[in-house]
């Protein structure tokens, strides 16, 4: 029988969470917090583990409460304007296991009461990494295109991320991928619905469109130089 993860209940902690975001009504409801939130995403993280084991062994979700594949939802007050103490979204990410989460590729999934996002590929790359990808891009155009523009990729998913206004030092400005070559990030997305985050199914629906970005996040791990 087909698991259901997510509940109504797990959207409802964060509307309340949202409207009462201190730490007197999270530790009163912090038992809620555990059971209908953390738990249920450290289930779907267990279960979508030998999903991804099937697309690669180095991408491996990890449904440790602490130290795992889920974010903490406690808030870094340090490096944030919001100074709210808790997020108001469950997240986790799952990175190439030789890392330690940094830097490298990622599946990546988050639910909030506004939005249920699933996300693929490196976001905010540091220089090194970020020289490699567009070296690699450079060195292999043809594999990228293929990569970038796999038909059931594109179908699932949007490019996004941002850009530089201008072509980066170093590389040729009239290259015929001068507008990969200027991205800072090389992320894509989807949104999925609540109704769809509710069901049974959307494990399938997320680990399916986790296949459909092996081409692109394959790319991006072997141009970082990790094994695929």
């Amino acid at each position: 029988m087909p698991t259901r993860h997510f509940t109504p209940a797990f959207f409802e902690f964060f509307e309340e969470l949202a409207r009462n975001n201190n730490r007197e009504w999270f530790q009163r409801n912090k038992h809620r917090y555990e059971s209908q939130v953390r738990d249920a995403m450290l289930g779907f993280l267990a279960d979508l583990a030998p999903r991804l084991r099937k697309l690669s062994k180095y991408y491996v979700a990890d449904p440790r409460p602490s130290g795992g594949s889920m974010f903490r939802i406690y808030r870094n007050l340090r490096f944030s304007r919001d100074k709210t103490p808790y997020k108001t979204n469950a997240a986790a990410a799952i990175h190439h296991s030789s890392t330690g989460g940094w830097p490298s590729p990622a599946f990546y999934i988050s639910l909030s009461p506004d939005e249920i996002f699933g996300g693929v590929g490196i976001w905010h790359p540091d220089a090194d990494t970020l020289r490699k990808i567009r070296d690699a891009i450079v060195a292999r155009p043809t594999a990228w295109k293929k990569a970038s523009g796999d038909r059931e990729f594109t179908r699932q998913f949007e490019l996004m991320g941002k850009s530089l206004s201008r072509p980066p030092k170093g590389y040729d400005p009239e290259h015929r991928l001068i507008g990969d070559l200027k991205r800072k990030d090389f992320v894509a997305g989807r949104d999925f619905t609540r109704t769809e985050a509710c069901s049974a199914r959307f494990i399938d629906s997320f680990a399916g469109a986790c296949a459909a970005s092996v081409p692109f996040v394959r790319f991006l791990t072997e141009a970082v130089g990790l094994k695929w």
